[in-house]
């Protein structure tokens, strides 16, 4: 009996192992295995295929040289003289600042093979000639199909009465910190270059324009590399080399790229239009702070506050209004400013979107129609002052007169209290509140008299929260201050 006993254990004990044998290989063939692909041996190969659509581009400018202003001599008014004088110095002065041509280098890649070319926007700005040279060493006038100053990114399209090679897009979303990447550029001008290093971040804001979100890595790029592809290891462009920090100009290991996934839409527009349609939501945006969250009820810190509308007359705002908190916009969650920003300027001009708003303490669903960013308009974030404890009392308040009004320049349809004078060492004044503020809200609760505003905070303190929501009018503009109020 025992003897069968130890033979059915053994038995188990088998079965188990070769169940665990074949789930591992059934889970390494589904799922790959779970460590990332390394650094091959040579990168020799894929340089040899990505190479031949990497290009080097050169830009002219003619600027006049800075030659020495002649005076003109003194003569009457009105004499003819003066007009001759005039005339011939100005002519002597143009023969004596001739024309001289500023060059400078940079790198771009080619995308078609009927030859569309991307670069940077920063490489080709205000070039009179453009000069494309492929790595066969031919060279071809380039014409600019458009450009984008607020990603950075051009387009440019040669002839060159040929197929030329190409690379194609990647995602760079796939893309993770650790990865291996190669750089292909002109550093310096001294033609095809190859660098290679890791990504080092993902999501970088160097402050550069309202769409950052840099891919940073610690491929050695120098001058000269701008616009040149950033592939992964499997050939794809999975970025647009930009931008370096480096206190000496040379490479330090910190460069960073614009991703595909924001390259390759703008691309597109730019190759269909010639510009780039974005949208337009027509309001100021601002920070969510603990303060202002906990003030109005919201469980954290996320989403973007609309501070104010502004243009009244343009419908893209909708039924927004001033103090939402903007939580997802067209499906798509809303961390801060930032994201709000790109997710607007993102979708289609005309498209009806879903927006989920938190309003007075609920959340509310609203549609929204997208109009069309243009120059004459603006999607300003309204950065909020750093977020410290503050006492209300460190300011004096006062009931809006006629003569407050025209002290302050505060029109006749405001409502509300009035900053007669702040204490400049209190923390109301580490918050910006200046003296001719009015405040017209408390948590979104209109004030008329400062009985009322006294009220409201009182309210608040009632129920127990920490903080309150101030809405104030600070020279024309709408804005929201949140103060710190427990233990006041």
């Amino acid at each position: 009996m025992k003897y069968q006993e130890m033979n059915s254990a053994r038995f188990d004990r088998q079965l188990l192992l070769l169940w665990s044998a074949v789930f591992l290989i059934a889970s390494t063939l589904i799922y790959g295995p779970a460590w990332s692909r390394g650094a091959p041996d040579s990168f020799a190969d894929l340089v040899d295929r990505l190479s031949p659509a990497v290009v080097n581009i050169s830009t002219t400018q003619k600027v006049k040289s800075g030659g020495r202003t002649v005076p003109l001599p003194k003569t009457s008014p009105g004499s003819p003289f003066e007009e001759f004088f005039k005339e011939f110095f100005e002519e002597r002065q143009l023969e004596r600042s001739p024309r001289r041509n500023v060059t400078s280098l940079g790198s771009g890649f080619i995308i078609d093979s009927a030859g569309i070319i991307i670069t940077n926007n920063h490489v080709i700005a205000e070039a009179d000639e453009i000069t494309v040279i492929l790595s066969d060493d031919t060279e071809l006038e380039a014409e600019i199909i458009g450009r984008d100053e607020r990603t950075d990114l051009a387009v440019l399209k040669v002839d060159a009465e040929r197929v030329l090679p190409s690379v194609r897009w990647g995602d760079s979303e796939l893309a993770r910190v650790g990865d291996w990447v190669l750089a292909i550029g002109n550093p310096f001008g001294l033609g095809g270059s190859v660098t290679a290093g890791i990504i080092s971040a993902r999501g970088r804001d160097i402050n550069a324009g309202p769409y950052d979100d840099f891919i940073q890595t610690d491929a050695p790029i120098n001058r000269g590399n701008s616009g040149g592809p950033l592939f992964g290891m499997d050939g794809y462009v999975i970025g647009v080399n930009s931008a370096i920090f480096s206190p000496s100009g040379g490479s330090i290991g910190i460069g960073f790229s614009i991703p595909s996934s924001l390259a390759r839409p703008i691309v597109e527009q730019l190759r269909k239009y010639g510009r780039v349609r974005r949208g337009w939501l027509g309001v100021r945006i601002q920070t969510v702070t603990e303060e202002i969250a906990e003030g109005m009820g919201l469980d954290e810190a996320r989403g973007a506050l609309v501070a104010s509308i502004i243009n009244e007359d343009d419908p893209a705002h909708g039924r927004i209004e001033p103090g939402d908190i903007i939580l997802s916009f067209d499906g798509v969650t809303i961390t801060d400013v930032r994201s709000l920003s790109r997710t607007v300027a993102d979708t289609p001009v005309g498209k009806t979107v879903k927006v989920e708003v938190w309003r007075r303490g609920s959340e509310r669903t609203i549609y929204v129609t997208i109009s069309e960013l243009t120059e004459s308009k603006t999607l300003a974030a309204v950065q909020s002052s750093k977020p410290e404890s503050a006492e209300i009392f460190g300011m004096s308040l006062a009931q809006l007169t006629e003569g407050l009004r025209r002290k302050y320049g505060v029109s006749d349809q405001i409502d509300g209290v009035v900053v007669t004078s702040v204490d400049p060492n209190s923390r109301t004044a580490q918050k910006g509140i200046q003296e001719g503020d009015v405040i017209t809200e408390v948590s979104q609760q209109s004030v008329r008299t400062l009985s009322e505003l006294i009220g409201k905070i009182e309210e608040v303190e009632r129920a127990r929260r920490k903080s309150v929501v101030l809405t104030i009018i600070h020279r024309g503009e709408l804005r929201f201050v949140a103060i710190r109020i427990e233990g006041d």
